[in-house]
């Protein structure tokens, strides 16, 4: 009989370890870009007031949490992007929104999966969201896969879970698609 002796240095755990981070890293990318959008609201969303990544706030299973159709939707605040000062579009909440330079309503390419990381900002309802301050462009409403989502000047609306309280913009640039949303955005 023939005996192998198999054992695994330091650094090939090291390596080893690396390329699944890596192939990780790889997966979450892909479901952020994938396109599984569609026209049409495609059923009910559900309402959630949760307040925490994982446990409804930013979705898990596939629901969206939904704003209500009353009140100003939209704030602006001064945060800090990349270095700079600027004035930046908030939730109700203060959160920050973002903007996906890959959506091309009404098929929005962010939603299932990628929706759990980038919550789409939804309403009940089909009037049109409003802003506590004055906005130099359009609020609107596209009925895209994540149902009623708000919209500014036509680029679909989503906060970000790596975003924990008001002011933070740390989905500045990810993927090189996800962009702080500010009033100047044509």
């Amino acid at each position: 009989m023939i005996q192998h002796n198999l054992s695994i240095s330091n650094g090939s755990r090291r390596a080893w370890c690396t390329a699944l981070m890596v192939a990780t890293l790889v997966l979450f990318m892909a479901a952020c870009g994938s396109n599984t959008g569609s026209s049409g609201s495609g059923g009910t969303t559900p309402t959630s007031s949760s307040s925490g990544y994982g446990s409804g706030k930013y979705g898990s299973g596939g629901t969206t949490p939904t704003a209500s159709s009353t009140g100003n939707l939209i704030k602006t605040a001064t945060a800090t992007v990349n270095g700079t000062s600027k004035t930046i579009l908030t939730n109700a909440k203060a959160l920050t929104l973002y903007y996906r330079t890959s959506d091309v309503p009404p098929s929005t390419v962010c939603s299932g999966g990628c929706a759990g990381a980038w919550s789409p900002l939804v309403v009940s309802g089909s009037g049109t969201p409003t802003s506590a301050t004055s906005l130099p462009g359009k609020l609107t409403i596209i009925a895209d896969a994540n149902g009623n989502q708000v919209a500014y000047n036509g680029h679909p609306l989503y906060t970000y879970s790596g975003d924990t309280g008001p002011g933070q913009t740390t989905g500045e640039g990810v993927g090189g698609v996800w962009h702080v949303c500010t009033p100047s955005l044509t």
